[in-house]
């Protein structure tokens, strides 16, 4: 992979929940931006293998680390085998998450817990896990993956907006706080996106959501990686603390 603009050259970098979709665009937009890329998965191997052929075959850099970024040991381990063989995690990409379509009733707490440890405190885990590094060498820049479900009500989905609303809150604070060390921290909340998700969405459900979209389609992994590449790189020296929307206009905020 020649890197067409070596912006993140020298960089390494982590995407977690980084084998399929929209972590794995973001693996293939860092790598092609010159950085080396840590591809953390949870139990597709094959997935993660995928997405570090894909970085290969273009001339890149990436090292597929299997972790579950809910558990504190995990997360130890996976940051230290990445420091080991790439350098020290200069970008993160907190992208792992889970996702539950279902009404109030069908909500339980075991949902509930397994949507908060994974979305957002594997957020917090792993951020944590990195920052004091970050701080040493007074450089670190980190985006967390939100969605519009964090800013609109959505009664079919409880846990996972409660998740991605609690994630644009830890931006905000973490941002403020490791602002004065050299590391930004900002957020991406992407609306509808061509990921497997949509596999499970009734075709009547996915036109009307199309519908209520201003662009009228569907976003691809691709356009929400330029965007992370972007909060990443330092076309966006003066930005901290924010949560930009892609989302074809379906949620505008100002």
């Amino acid at each position: 992979m020649s890197a067409t603009n070596p912006c993140l050259a020298g960089k390494t970098a982590l995407v977690t929940g980084g084998s399929r979709g929209i972590g794995r665009a973001c693996c293939l937009q860092l790598a092609q931006a010159g950085a080396r890329v840590a591809v953390n998965y949870s139990a597709n191997e094959g997935a993660a293998a995928e997405t570090v052929r894909l970085v290969n075959e273009r001339g890149g850099v990436a090292l597929a680390v299997k972790a579950d970024v809910s558990r504190t040991d995990d997360v130890a381990r996976m940051i230290a085998e990445i420091s080991s063989r790439l350098g020290p995690v200069d970008l993160l990409v907190n992208n792992a998450g889970v996702f539950d379509y279902v009404s109030h009733a069908e909500t339980t707490p075991v949902i509930w817990q397994r949507t908060l440890d994974v979305n957002l405190t594997g957020a917090f885990l792993v951020t944590w896990a990195v920052k004091d590094s970050m701080i040493e060498r007074r450089y670190g820049r980190i985006v967390n993956m939100s969605s519009i479900s964090a800013l609109d009500p959505r009664p079919m989905s409880i846990a996972y907006a409660a998740s991605k609303a609690g994630l644009v809150g830890f931006t905000k604070s973490v941002a403020g706080a490791l602002a004065p060390h050299g590391i930004r921290v900002n957020c991406v909340a992407p609306g509808l996106i061509e990921t497997e998700i949509l596999a499970g969405v009734e075709p009547a459900t996915l036109e009307r959501l199309i519908e209520a979209t201003p662009m009228k389609r569907i976003g691809t992994p691709e356009e929400i990686a330029k965007m992370v590449l972007f909060l990443l790189s330092d076309e966006s020296s003066f930005t901290t603390g924010q949560t930009l929307i892609a989302s074809g206009g379906r949620v505008m905020r100002p």
